[in-house]
């Protein structure tokens, strides 16, 4: 299903990364069958820039890096399809995954505002050194969608782990 093609049920967004934790995907699946709705879900390559907008495609975009190609951008949708197909399974939930370029934060609220979604979803930045350096130089994806959008924006934590187990 196309993200162009929502004609019934106003779907939610939700945001997702190849090593994010499954209880972004499970949560989002819960809320959009509670509520009847499809998921849009969505994945924002940072090492490209926007160059157009066209809600009824994918963006599109220019690499930063022009060695990466089209057959490394199928790749990420196949491993990303893969993961959601399975943090959905057993689910009634529809969903479809769109590709997008350039901020996160930004191409999320674009991307609600053009499908008119109800709710963006994303997850708690991932534990580590990494990971605190990115949000201190880029800032919190979650934090400026819940500043700067006029839909709401659930922001699903990370279960803490027990010691030796996962």
């Amino acid at each position: 299903m196309a993200a162009e093609d929502f004609s019934g049920p106003i779907p939610l967004v939700v945001g997702v990364l190849p090593d994010q934790h499954v209880e972004v995907l499970q949560t989002a699946r819960t809320l959009a069958e509670q509520l009847g709705v499809p998921l849009v879900c969505a994945y924002v390559d940072e090492a490209s820039y926007l160059v157009e907008w066209d809600p009824a495609r994918d963006a599109h975009r220019l690499s930063l890096h022009p060695e990466k190609d089209q057959a490394d951008v199928e790749a990420v949708r196949g491993d990303l399809g893969k993961l959601i197909g399975d943090a959905l399974d057993g689910g009634t939930a529809d969903w479809t995954l769109r590709l997008l370029a350039g901020d996160p934060a930004r191409a999320l609220g674009r991307l609600a505002e053009d499908i008119k979604a109800s709710m963006i979803i994303v997850g708690t930045p991932e534990p580590g050194l990494g990971h605190r350096i990115s949000e201190a130089l880029n800032g919190s994806v979650a934090a400026w969608l819940s500043h700067h959008q006029r839909r709401p924006v659930l922001i699903v934590p990370q279960k803490k782990r027990t010691e030796g187990g996962r």
